[in-house]
């Protein structure tokens, strides 16, 4: 058995969990923020036997699409922010970050 926790952008989680209903995987769906940009994800965790891992991933890997975004860089923490313009950048979102976890036990109450 495997535990499968799938982070994704909270622009595609309602897709994934659709897909996911669809596809009879159960998921336990979890709010959480990410880092980088500090905006909000989604992270799914799903338990599936050994030989539904494949199968997961794909679903995952169909619904979760990466793109491009502009997004405006905070300021800077330290010095003077007088000479300071913040430009618009293009960075890439979206996809999935997908850990796959070997499960010893598992008990459903």
């Amino acid at each position: 058995m495997k535990l499968i926790v799938a982070i994704v952008q909270d622009k595609d989680s309602n897709r994934l969990s659709t897909a996911l209903v669809k596809e009879n995987f159960r998921a336990t769906k979890l709010a959480s923020t990410g880092g980088f940009l500090r905006a909000g994800n989604t992270t799914f965790m799903i338990g599936v036997d050994d030989n539904q891992v494949e199968p997961l991933l794909t679903v995952i890997r169909n619904s979760c699409k990466v793109r491009e975004q502009l997004v405006t860089p905070v300021t800077p923490m330290s010095g003077t922010t007088d000479s300071y313009l913040p430009l618009p950048v293009e960075v890439q979102v979206g996809g999935a970050t997908v850990f796959v976890l070997p499960v010893d036990r598992f008990e459903h109450f």
